[in-house]
């Protein structure tokens, strides 16, 4: 680790296939549910007129579906005393009435799954809604994320919010919120209808509800720690997955197959071990509460047969009571489902809003637009750390000229990317200022500040897409003829040649159907299409070949002449052309002058150089 990386803020790994370093499991609790419900429930302000008619078209729904076995009640009621009537010689069943019933019946049900229909497609327009109004935030507050936030979070943390968290907020929204309000409903409406039939026997099935909640809590807590453990497994052989066909060729080059596979083996036991037995114990919950169940429909028909035979209750009411029972118990076992989505939906949420609450960059104070500015730099006195107790940059002082091309030189650490963070005010300066043609930087509108500057760094960038829109991403009106202008000029047209498919290759995700330096070659062509008034180059030909690196490097020049221009080099050879070249050593500038200046003064710049060239002639010698 360099010493400049030791002074910053330690960024956390990119979490490998754990579904994102944040990514939530399953049994997840949230740390403020109540503080986290309430913004849900302000959030939810956007949609309140859908969530009104979901809540009226569910409880809707729900009392529908629960009048029709009290109706359906008497048609078997009138179906027993006319067999008893024509047994007896006194009458015969009444079909018509029967059939008024039933058809009474269909249209309650009918009705029923109209407003299940209807409230169902509301929710999940909701649910949308809602994930599409949060991703819509989130890649809005994205942008206006200071550079830090994304120096001290992985970028997995931030994917994993965006993806994973709104998806199972989403969804647990989705099944949660109905299912809610749908099972209150069921169990109070069905409680009343059961007093309306008879309150013994409401009584008799309310006394097996704890036997269940009892039963259900038993087995949720022995099976919720095993859950726990089989998601984290699961995380952790992701991981290992992706790690080694990422790693492949490092893999299989360091004959390391064998370890590889003992240590996936290893894991796999452990997902084993804990999946079956996670799905074994919560496979009981239904046989349990089917169990409980047929006690009560066997101690609700014998009690209801007494009661029948004398005459306090009838046939029919018995037939709905027993429905009523099963439609009882089944929303208070989906009940403590729910409680497990909607803790699973806020720790999501939980997520969510502390990205969007996190601090943002603050709002420019625009003084100057950059057309009007002259490509003149100067860093008066600049200090600045990463963090205040450490201080990366101490006192800072140089003036550039419009054109001049400027070499930052040093050792690992000195500061050197630093000072080019702060030019593009990625972030700001402790103290002292940074002018651009006599106008502080802070004066400038950001992205304003930054369409000034191009850029090719070190760590190449690009997208999966055709080599043609990578480089046009530099300038997205520029033609066909002007693209390939800009690779040849970066040397790229003759390997994008030889390419199948020459300019309308497809580079893959990571980039890795191309070399590392044809890559570079790429993102410099990039940069000379983008055509912006100063440049940036970062190592900009540290991944190419010397030949390469000297036909490049001419690129270069003439895309450098007339234009400001700041290169970071740790080969000294490549900017012995720079008009001034600054030395920096532990964030000050110990040198500067031409490389011709700084070689005869004999100092740190000349002790640099002449180690790269004693280093150079050892590397031939061996």
């Amino acid at each position: 680790m360099s010493a400049e990386e030791t002074k910053r803020p330690p960024r956390r790994g990119f979490g490998g296939g754990h579904h994102g370093p944040g990514a939530m499991m399953a049994g997840e609790k949230p740390k403020d549910l109540k503080g986290t419900l309430l913004k849900m429930l302000k959030f939810m302000g956007n949609f309140k007129v859908a969530i009104v008619i979901v809540f009226v078209f569910a409880i809707g729904s729900t009392i529908f579906n629960i009048v029709g076995p009290k109706v359906l009640s008497t048609a078997t009621t009138e179906l027993f005393n006319g067999i008893g009537a024509k047994i007896a010689g006194t009458g015969g069943i009444d079909f018509d009435a029967i059939a008024r019933i039933l058809m009474f019946t269909l249209g309650l049900y009918l009705l029923s799954a109209l407003c299940s229909f209807v409230q169902g497609w509301m929710m999940s327009s909701v649910s949308q809604r809602t994930s599409y109004l949060m991703r819509k935030r989130i890649s809005e507050k994205i942008d206006r994320m200071p550079m830090g936030y994304f120096e001290r979070n992985s970028v997995g943390d931030t994917l994993s919010r965006i993806t994973n968290d709104v998806d199972t907020l989403g969804q647990s929204l989705n099944q949660g919120v109905t299912q809610l309000i749908t099972s209150i409903t069921t169990i109070i409406g069905v409680f009343v209808m059961m007093l309306s039939i008879n309150p013994l026997m409401t009584l008799i099935t309310v006394v097996m509800v704890p036997i269940s909640i009892v039963l259900i809590m038993v087995v949720v807590k022995r099976s919720q720690g095993y859950f726990k453990a089989q998601q984290k497994t699961l995380g952790a052989i992701n991981g290992q997955v992706e790690e080694t066909f990422s790693g492949h060729a490092i893999v299989k080059a360091f004959n390391q197959e064998d370890a590889a596979a003992t240590r996936f083996d290893a894991t796999n036991d452990k997902l084993y071990e804990s999946a079956w037995k996670s799905q074994f114990i919560s496979g009981l919950m239904m046989p349990i509460m089917t169990f409980v169940g047929n006690l009560g429909y066997v101690a609700v028909a014998v009690a209801g047969s007494f009661l029948a035979v004398q005459g306090v209750i009838t046939v029919g009411d018995i037939q709905a009571f027993i429905q009523y029972v099963k439609n009882f118990t089944q929303p208070i076992t989906q009940l403590t489902q729910v409680s497990n989505v909607l803790q699973q939906m806020a720790a999501a949420a939980e997520r969510v809003f502390e990205f969007l609450e996190e601090p943002e960059e603050a709002r420019d104070d625009v003084k100057v637009k950059s057309e009007e500015v002259e490509c003149k730099v100067e860093f008066d006195h600049v200090r600045f750390g990463y963090s205040p107790d450490k201080i990366v940059i101490n006192d800072f002082s140089a003036k550039v000229t419009e054109g001049q091309t400027v070499a930052l030189v040093g050792p690992t650490g000195a500061g050197k990317t630093t000072m080019v963070k702060l030019l593009m005010r990625f972030y700001d300066v402790n103290s002292g200022s940074i002018r651009i043609g006599g106008y502080d930087i802070r004066d400038f509108a950001r992205d304003d500040l930054r369409s000034m500057f191009g850029m090719v760094l070190q760590d190449t960038w690009l997208f999966k897409g055709t080599i043609r829109e990578n480089i046009r991403y530099g300038d997205l009106n520029a033609t066909d003829e002007e693209v390939e202008a800009a690779a040849k000029a970066a040397y790229a047209h003759h390997f994008i040649q030889t390419q199948p498919g020459g300019y309308d290759m497809e580079i893959n995700e990571d980039a890795s159907n191309i070399s590392q330096g044809q890559r570079q070659l790429l993102t410099i062509a990039r940069a000379i299409l983008a055509n912006r008034r100063m440049l940036i180059l970062d190592e900009a030909t540290s991944s190419v070949d010397t030949r390469t690196e000297e036909r490049i490097q001419k690129a270069m020049d003439n895309l450098m002449r007339g234009r400001t221009s700041f290169v970071i080099a740790h080969r000294l050879s490549t900017i012995k052309n720079a008009d001034l070249i600054l030395v920096i050593r532990d964030g000050d500038i110990v040198e500067q002058g031409t490389h011709e200046e700084l070689l005869a003064l004999g100092g740190f710049y000349s002790e640099l150089y002449n180690s790269q060239f004693v280093d150079c002639i050892d590397e031939v010698e061996d």
